[in-house]
């Protein structure tokens, strides 16, 4: 025992002893005011207990030699800790649904509008001359227009992506919704060839290109908005949100069509019925930004604000994950082409070449878009209990199967086969297209994720969706209607190919 434990009563035999004489007349912590205690805690009811409690933890610290300031500062620190932590806001279970799904809905009710249109009408208002000797001919200009929108997708997933990585998902979404809004509003004033000539078309494709820009910047958005609100159970289920707003989108965008074909004559729906449901989508704009302006940001992008984890250069990030960007434009590839050929070429070819009037095949496809809605929920809820690949797997392998008999249903010329055609090819669709929602995001880290998630989403609109009308088209005129089916049997196989290369995503730490 060395001088300094020999002076201590603390060590040895001293300290025994300065112990045991401290606990014989020792009193309640609460009721020792010359440890610091203040004597209102000694009456401190139960539901003061942890406040007590640390005033109990100090007075022994300063018994024991502490200093004052010293044992302060360890009962604060935890404090300090708890009060330095993000309080993050949440919205509810149906604003995060509500939120995601509308813009998602509007999206898809543009798209659909124009796909009609061009289907139907553009080929006579926009490429006159050539529709007077090549009906066919003109269709296939529309549906050039068409691949316009999807051309300008990736820069406008770079723009919004930019943006939102870096400023938040709620102000990058009111700013795309805006832009798609204002441009769908446009078509609908444009006046058509024989009032502006070529300048029409020019007007044509620049509006159809600020489409592009906004709905690039739309989809990855409210899938972020549904999955980082998201359980980690239940993220394919809100993924499913915005993927719900397609189908809505095609339900409310056909039904419109259908119900102005059905008042008005034809004669009418050239001169100036094609132009209401653009002019009426205006009203779904201010619905979707009022309930926009309403919403919270993202509980993960506050926290990645919050421990600073958010950059300020998202493109340049995005480089080092260039591979999760290719499988994931690879195996979302299909679900366009399966969306266009469906619910754009078979209405052009259902009209011209099975002789089916645009009010039945309009009512056929209304109906087969239920199947659509319903694969897109058993996708998202079988992915959350076995795994987005597993599910990807099966319907893909089902778009192969149902791409050899595709061929064979659309040349019976029946109502049936043709019924039997489009749903179940939504239901494929749906079950490929439902866990996109959340798989894409999960591919990406939380700041560079919806610069990511939307590049992917919207460089598969071009390999897929773009020109999948004309592609159909062409194959048909010159190869045969069993064409068809290679087309759609090559596409689902590259994203079978994409799969192989998949790292399921299912458990990944949604945060980070």
């Amino acid at each position: 025992m060395n001088d300094h434990q020999q002076r201590n009563p603390l060590f040895g035999r001293g300290k025994a002893q300065g112990v045991n004489a401290q606990m014989r007349g020792a009193k309640p912590l609460a009721s020792m005011p010359q440890l610091g205690m203040k004597p209102a805690l000694a009456g401190a009811s139960a539901a003061s207990v942890p406040a007590t409690a640390s005033a109990d933890f100090a007075s022994v610290k300063l018994a024991v030699g502490q200093t004052p300031a010293t044992a302060a500062a360890d009962v604060a620190a935890p404090a300090v800790a708890a009060s330095a932590r993000p309080q993050v806001k949440r919205d509810s279970t149906l604003e995060v649904m509500v939120a995601s799904m509308i813009g998602t809905a509007i999206e898809f009710y543009d798209n659909y509008c124009y796909s009609i249109a061009a289907a139907s009408y553009f080929g006579l208002i926009f490429f006159t001359d050539v529709a007077k000797s090549d009906p066919v001919l003109a269709t296939l200009l529309a549906f050039v227009t068409f691949a316009v929108s999807f051309l300008a997708r990736p820069f406008g997933s770079l723009l919004f992506g930019h943006f939102g990585d870096r400023l938040g998902r709620k102000k990058t979404l009111v700013a795309a919704l805006m832009l798609m809004g204002t441009a769908t509003f446009c078509v609908g004033l444009l006046p058509g060839y024989d009032v502006l000539g070529p300048a029409a078309v020019v007007l044509l494709c620049v509006c159809r290109a600020c489409q592009g820009l906004g709905l690039a910047g739309e989809w990855s958005g409210a899938a972020l908005v549904a999955t980082e609100n998201a359980p980690a159970d239940k993220r394919a289920l809100f993924g499913s949100f915005p993927n719900l707003g397609a189908p809505i989108g095609f339900f409310c965008a056909y039904g419109v069509n259908l119900l102005l074909d059905t008042l008005l004559p034809a004669d009418a729906m050239v001169a100036w019925g094609w132009r209401v449901p653009f002019l009426l989508s205006c009203l779904l704009v201010i619905v979707g930004l009022v309930v926009r302006m309403r919403m919270s940001e993202t509980p993960v992008f506050q926290k990645a604000a919050a421990e600073n984890r958010t950059t300020k250069t998202p493109l340049r990030d995005l480089v080092h994950h260039w591979r999760r960007l290719v499988l994931g434009t690879c195996t979302m590839s299909i679900t366009y082409t399966l969306f266009y050929v469906l619910g754009t070429w078979s209405l052009s070819y259902g009209v011209s070449t099975l002789g089916f009037t645009q009010q039945q095949y309009l009512g056929m496809q209304m109906i087969s878009v239920f199947f659509f809605a319903g694969f897109i929920l058993v996708g998202c809820l079988t992915a959350d209990k076995r795994g987005r690949k597993p599910v990807l797997v099966v319907g893909n392998v089902c778009t192969v199967l149902f791409a050899l008999v595709a061929p064979m249903l659309l040349a019976a010329h029946s109502v049936l086969s043709v019924m039997v055609f489009l749903c179940v090819g939504f239901a494929c669709m749906g079950t490929i297209f439902g866990p996109c929602g959340s798989y894409l995001p999960e591919l990406f880290p939380a700041k560079v994720r919806y610069s990511g998630a939307g590049l992917s989403y919207n460089l598969a609109a071009i390999t897929g969706g773009a020109f999948a009308p004309t592609i159909a088209s062409a194959l048909v005129m010159n190869f045969g209607i069993q064409s068809l089916g290679w087309y759609l049997g090559g596409m689902a196989l590259v994203a079978l190919v994409a799969l192989a290369f998949f790292r399921e995503s299912k458990d990944v730490d949604f945060e980070q």
